[in-house]
């Protein structure tokens, strides 16, 4: 488990995780001593599909880059510990909302594990580094200078300078994009093929946030950077401007179809844009000639064709008939334009066309536009009240029942429900590994209640203290992530009040993400497998629902997963899915002669991995006799090759 992990992480590279990618798919270019044939893979690959490698360019480099790419390839050393009381109420028993308290690089690093393409949306707000904001770079540094040359192949004053920055803390740029880079590398990782990212910034580093993206997802998968009118009175003690602004920065994993992003209208549009009524419900008229002097039946002769219309009561046809009206899609001044259906749609749709005089008594043609469906795209401005931040204040200080700022600055609800709305399905997974107060949560939450949505959320946040004397430490709050449970907690109960009827998922499972004492790695390291002694005192330093979380999420099952317990004689297994866990010591050969029964005499039991807690299972005679047992399985009835994996 965490040895297991720290072994492997003394050998990462900060290019591991490329390298990995280029293994996985392009095994033929390594050579045997492991270097990989560059020349050979750009004739063959790179050129042969019209991809020509190019020695110009222009890119985004700052101290920091390749450490930032190495810590992203480590693996987390970090425990998934549940909250086991807050799991087993009954509205979060069988929740499938996630809440992590932990860091967020960490948390990633677990998720990737179990959620790998499978996040549909994600929205963070970062700290912006305005100097102001208690940002410095503080991710945990533990290598040595030697150890940094030596990984990152840097000069000894290019590690000092990293050193630094990264050990005393550091607001600079270089500190900033380092702290960002391998969170967006680990995140683009989880979203889906038609996954989309937004993240909330400001002046300070949105220059140096559009080239990390473009570098983290691609230029291509660039989709927009939204202005947000955030506060529309404007920061008064600002030197120049009253700045009232912020923004959203929008990318895609792949690129995504024209419209993707669009949203149905509301109501209020509704009813403002389709004033007309018909069994067909609200509809509005457009004009069926196209309105575009581009186009016309010089360069469109299959869209120029004569309509018919009957002049008593306005009706279309496609087919001439005595007493009608022959139209042309023809401008008064005689420009021959063209319709904007084929002929062969309006002899299909001919009961959505109408006639109206225009104010010249000519009679036009359009179509019937009705609104059920109807969609728009969000604009690059917001600049709606309710996206306002005070808006956020507002709601949220309305959900705490305080007119004190228990947290300051959140976003508007309404704001995250938009971007959720128009990002997302109702059966999407979504994720805010800044969650800050939880408004991504509270806004999921509302949107799942208006449209019978059943989206999850995933929800994660650094147990950052709060300030002595501050708003949130006087209300009883000791750290941020507090505040933010307590907000979806909030917001779920006031949902279920406004409306009894919605039986969605207002729950959620909470764990948090612990290093291992040092205590306990001292235990770990001088444990020796081969000499046959196990060392309960390891697993009760770590819990077995601690181990049990963690490799469930590691083995691609997830938080909240459904685990089965498997009574043997005297003994209890966890079986979910391909795998069954052996935690706890005390396994008998009794034990392993009920493993193999279950096995032979019922049918739907048949993991195929069993994996055992290295410090409870030394008895080398255990292990030997459930491996023996195992090993039949292959030539039983249900032919199944079973593998023992032991994890330290």
């Amino acid at each position: 488990m965490i040895k297991d992990a720290m072994a492997e992480n003394a050998e990462t590279t900060p290019n591991s995780r490329e390298l990995a990618v280029l293994k996985e798919h392009f095994p033929g270019y390594f050579r045997k001593d492991g270097s990989f044939d560059v020349a050979r893979f750009s004739d063959e690959v790179l050129r042969a599909n019209g991809a020509s490698p190019s020695q110009e360019g222009f890119g985004l480099d700052f101290l920091g880059k390749n450490y930032a790419k190495l810590i992203a390839s480590l693996e987390t050393e970090t425990v998934i510990v549940p909250d086991e009381a807050h799991n087993s109420l009954p509205e979060n028993q069988t929740s499938r909302n996630v809440y992590i308290t932990g860091d967020n690089l960490d948390a990633l690093k677990h998720l990737l594990k179990s959620y790998s393409g499978q996040v549909k949306c994600i929205y963070i707000d970062p700290p912006y580094n305005t100097g102001s904001d208690d940002f410095v770079y503080n991710d945990t540094f533990k290598f040595s200078a030697d150890e940094i040359e030596r990984k990152l192949g840097i000069d000894e004053e290019q590690a000092r300078k990293l050193m630094s920055f990264t050990s005393k803390g550091s607001s600079s740029h270089s500190a900033w994009l380092t702290f960002m880079y391998p969170r967006l590398q680990l995140a683009k990782g989880l979203l889906s093929n038609d996954g989309v990212i937004f993240i909330s910034i400001d002046d300070n580093e949105v220059a140096q946030l559009r080239m990390l993206c473009d570098s983290v997802f691609g230029e291509e998968n660039f989709v927009a950077q939204i202005v947000l009118l955030s506060n529309p009175k404007g920061r008064s003690q600002d030197k120049y401007f009253a700045t009232n602004h912020e923004y959203i920065m929008v990318y895609s994993r792949n690129e995504l179809d024209k419209g993707a992003l669009s949203i149905e209208k509301d109501e209020v549009q509704i009813a403002e844009e389709y004033p007309r009524e018909d069994d067909g419900g609200r509809f509005r008229l457009l004009e069926l000639r196209n309105t575009h002097r581009e186009f016309g039946k010089f360069n469109r002769k299959n869209l120029y064709y004569p309509l018919y219309v009957n002049t008593e009561n306005g009706s279309v046809s496609v087919e001439k008939s005595d007493g009608c009206l022959t139209v042309y899609p023809d401008w008064d001044d005689g420009f021959e334009g063209c319709w904007t259906w084929q002929k062969s749609k309006a002899e299909e749709d001919v009961e959505f066309l109408v006639a109206e005089k225009n104010g010249s008594g000519k009679f036009k043609i359009y179509r019937k536009s009705y609104a059920s469906g109807a969609e728009r795209m969000l604009k690059t401005i917001l600049n709606a009240n309710r996206y306002h931040t005070e808006k956020g204040q507002k709601a949220f200080n309305e959900l705490f029942g305080e007119k004190e700022k228990i947290f300051q600055f959140p976003k508007s609800p309404e704001l995250l429900k938009d971007l959720l709305k128009c990002a997302t399905s109702k059966y999407s997974l979504v994720l805010d590994f800044f969650s800050g107060s939880g408004t991504t949560a509270d806004a999921l939450m509302r949107l799942n209640e208006e449209d019978s949505g059943t989206r999850q959320f995933i929800m994660v946040q650094i147990p950052k203290g709060c300030r002595e004397g501050s708003p949130a430490a006087k209300a009883g709050y000791k750290t941020i992530d507090e505040i933010g449970r307590e907000r979806i907690k909030r917001a779920a109960k006031k949902i279920r009040e406004e409306n009894p009827l919605f039986a969605g998922d207002l729950g959620f499972k909470h764990y948090t993400l612990k290093p291992v004492p040092q205590d306990t790695l001292d235990k770990l390291e001088v444990f020796d497998p081969d000499a046959l002694v196990e060392d309960a005192s390891i697993l009760d330093a770590f819990g077995k629902n601690t181990v049990l979380e963690t490799w469930l999420v590691k083995d691609g099952y997830g938080f909240a997963a459904d685990v089965q317990a498997v009574k043997l004689k005297g003994y209890t297994a966890y079986w979910c899915g391909r795998h069954l866990y052996l935690i706890e010591p005390g396994f008998t050969q009794d034990d392993v002669a009920e493993l193999f029964k279950r096995y032979d005499t019922e049918g739907a039991f048949s993991p195929d991995h069993v994996v055992l807690f290295g410090y409870s299972f030394a008895a080398w005679s255990v292990r030997e006799m459930l491996e023996i047992n195992l090993r039949q399985l292959k030539d039983g009835a249900k032919n199944l090759q079973v593998n023992i994996d032991t994890r330290y």
